[in-house]
Order: structure tokens, then C-alpha cells, then sequence
């Protein structure tokens, strides 16, 4: 069996927005045990040139419906970016979700060759739609989810390895 442009994409992204959503929620309960204001996590970085928690959550997302929108040739929708609970986090998580599984498997599959146009500020990034999805969205997802991972984790949030990977790991 060969994997799907489909299969490589949008249940993987469904899964871990989906698993990071579990991590907040458990970051939400640490801060209530331990009597900690919710946005000191929420505000927390690695180092001080890195991004916030908050900001590591709206990259991700970005990425996710980003990419299955321009793979199946839709505008990916605009979120404001103003998510600063957990439970706002968590509601654009599954927001994410909600949307990128509004997406059928022919909507996806066969778009490897798809010219895709990335825009940042006045540069331009073009690419075709299979080295898109697995050189430049999925790593960079994988990259933001980990590092809110990390922030939590540093912050003394008790989750591990199979909270990042999900429970049937």
C-alpha cells in the first residue's frame, strides 16, 4: 500500500493539534493545583529570542490550515491571533481541526506536483506540493508543537513523551 498525500497530512496534523490540545488542558489543571496565574505559561519562552507558548500555538495552527488549504487549492482562513487562555488555545486547536477535516481525500491526493505560492512579506517561496508538505509544513509543525512542549515541560507542566505522541503510543 502506498501512503496518500491525504493520509501523510491531514490525520497527522489532526492528531497532534489534537494532542497538544490534551497538553494544554493538562497545563490549564498544573496551573490551577499549583495556584499559578495561567498566563505566566502562556507568556513563558525557552529563551528570551524565542516565541511565547501562545505564539508556538498560533504558528502551528497557521501551518496546519495553511497547507491543506493551498494543497487542495483553497485560501487558508485568517485567525487573529488574540488566544490568550488555555481554553482559547485549546478552542483554536479544535477549531484547526474542525476545519481541515472539512477535507476530502480527493481534494489532497495527487497535488505532489501542485505548484504552491508561499508569501512572506515581499518574498516569495515556491514549491511543488509534495516537498511542501514534507520539507517545509510538517517540520515546521512538529517543530512549534515541540517547542510549546518543551516550554511547558520546563515549567514544571507533568507530561511526557507519550502526551506528545498520544495514548495508544
Amino acid at each position: 500500500m502506498s501512503i496518500t498525500m491525504y493520509h501523510a497530512s491531514v490525520p497527522v496534523f489532526t492528531r497532534l493539534l489534537n494532542n497538544l490540545a490534551a497538553i494544554l488542558q493538562k497545563a490549564a489543571a498544573h496551573a490551577e493545583t499549583k495556584k499559578i496565574d495561567p498566563s505566566v505559561l502562556i507568556n513563558s519562552r525557552l529563551y528570551p529570542d524565542m516565541f511565547p507558548l501562545a505564539r508556538q500555538v498560533y504558528i502551528a495552527t497557521d501551518n496546519v490550515k495553511g497547507c491543506i488549504a493551498r494543497l487542495a487549492g483553497q485560501e487558508p482562513p485568517r485567525y487573529e491571533d488574540v488566544e490568550m487562555t488555555f481554553p482559547d488555545l485549546v478552542a483554536r486547536l479544535k477549531k484547526t481541526v474542525d476545519f481541515i477535516n472539512t477535507f476530502k481525500p480527493e481534494q489532497i491526493n495527487g497535488t505532489e506536483d501542485k505548484d504552491i505560492e508561499l508569501k512572506f512579506g515581499r518574498h516569495e517561496l515556491r514549491m511543488k506540493g509534495l516537498p511542501y508538505l514534507l520539507e517545509l509544513a510538517t517540520p515546521n509543525v512538529y517543530f512549534h508543537l515541540t517547542t510549546a512542549y518543551a516550554i511547558l515541560r520546563h515549567n514544571g507542566v507533568d507530561i511526557g513523551k507519550n502526551d506528545f505522541l498520544g495514548s495508544n503510543q
